[in-house]
């Protein structure tokens, strides 16, 4: 039988960061949290999570004993810009669907594991920052985010991985509970830019920019464009505001290679461009919350970011998108885009613009119009 230590080690040798243990018991306080908070969280049982019945590992793996946690921390290197400032960092180096990264880690700690005769799963739905914590690997923050309690600088740039087993071990000493320091003045909620954040590590998952940007539905309300920011796909805004990250980020770390041989991939022109196949090939193994059927709301959003970035040079570019897009949404966001950018050139080329258009995009193209007027 493996004992705890060596099951520690070998984690550590694979790379991860900590490894914690907790009981299979089932997480109680935060299946009433989700029935409380049914209306906030349909979206996550409409996509397919499961997370009610991720509350109760043993309805996962009925053999289950033990949650071992290991965690991973996705920022031990730099990454970047543009891609931080329109990507949230922990999808940049997402090996989900590539399978050459985290996954052969987690696949040679569960061989480990079954080598010695400990049968194991790694289920998607499971409350991961709260089993961390319950198994004494950090605390939680204001956002809502796990904080690593050893390593990693106390930061938020980790990522929980529970792996249920179907053998006893010792569970660790628990560490739930807020882990913010008193003289932090909720900097994460107050820097949320479309309220999110509740305070208290409460959250509406659903004004999230995270949330928004990949599972939003239809065309990006009006009030929350602009405070979406630059951010194309996920957001790390209350992350890189926190005290508790600073020392973390202070560091000169080494720049990922990965992400930085795929950057020019997702730049913002060549996903207002993109078609089928390059989106296929180039960027839905990193980043795929969204299908092809969901294309329109990648453009949509680079378009919102290029006009946030009050870039004229972006003016002939969105132009020439909206001459060859057929989704009103998207045609609607390039609208208020140039609107956003303002100025003569953006002016000029919104009273061109040619394709014949839908009442939507119609109305956007005049609202954007009567704000370059009024900014004159």
């Amino acid at each position: 039988m493996l004992s705890k230590q060596s099951i520690i080690a070998e984690a550590l040798r694979l790379g991860f960061e900590d490894v914690g243990f907790t009981t299979a018991e089932p997480f109680d306080s935060h299946k009433l949290y989700l029935k409380e908070h049914a209306e906030e969280y349909a979206w996550a049982e409409a996509v397919g999570l499961s997370l009610l019945d991720g509350t109760d590992p043993k309805s996962i793996f009925s053999k289950a004993q033990t949650i071992i946690v290991l965690l991973e921390n996705y920022c031990r290197q730099s990454f970047q810009t543009p891609m931080v400032n329109h990507f949230g960092r922990c999808y940049l180096d997402d090996d989900r669907i590539t399978k050459d990264g985290l996954a052969l880690k987690i696949k040679a700690f569960r061989g480990f594991l079954r080598d010695n005769a400990i049968d194991s799963t790694v289920p998607f739905n499971l409350p991961h920052r709260l089993a961390a914590a319950r198994a004494g690997l950090g605390t939680l923050g204001k956002n809502c985010l796990f904080y690593a309690g050893r390593v990693a600088a106390g930061s938020s740039w980790v990522l929980p991985i529970t792996v249920l087993v179907d053998h006893a071990f010792e569970p660790d000493a628990s560490t739930i509970g807020m882990g913010c320091p008193d003289w932090c003045r909720s900097a994460c909620v107050a820097a949320c830019p479309t309220q999110a954040l509740k305070g208290g590590g409460r959250i509406d998952p659903r004004r999230c920019i995270s949330f928004l940007s990949y599972f939003g539905q239809g065309l990006t309300p009006l009030k929350l464009r602009e405070p979406m920011g630059l951010y194309v796909y996920g957001c790390d805004r209350c992350q890189l505001v926190c005290p508790r990250n600073a020392p973390w980020l202070a560091q000169d770390l080494p720049v990922n290679p990965r992400v930085a041989a795929k950057a020019p991939d997702f730049d913002l022109v060549r996903l207002l461009r993109m078609d089928f196949e390059y989106f296929q090939e180039r960027i839905w193994p990193h980043m795929f919350y969204m299908s092809a059927h969901d294309m329109w709301r990648w453009r949509m959003n680079a378009a919102r970011a290029m006009g946030n970035t009050l870039d004229p040079a972006y003016i002939p570019e969105l132009v020439q998108a909206f001459n060859s897009e057929a989704d009103e949404r998207v045609q609607a966001m390039i609208a208020w885009a140039l609107g956003r950018i303002g100025g003569r050139a953006a002016y000029q080329a919104l009273k061109k613009l040619s394709n014949p258009v839908s009442q939507i995009v119609a109305r956007e193209i005049a609202d954007a119009i009567e704000g370059c007027r009024s900014r004159k």
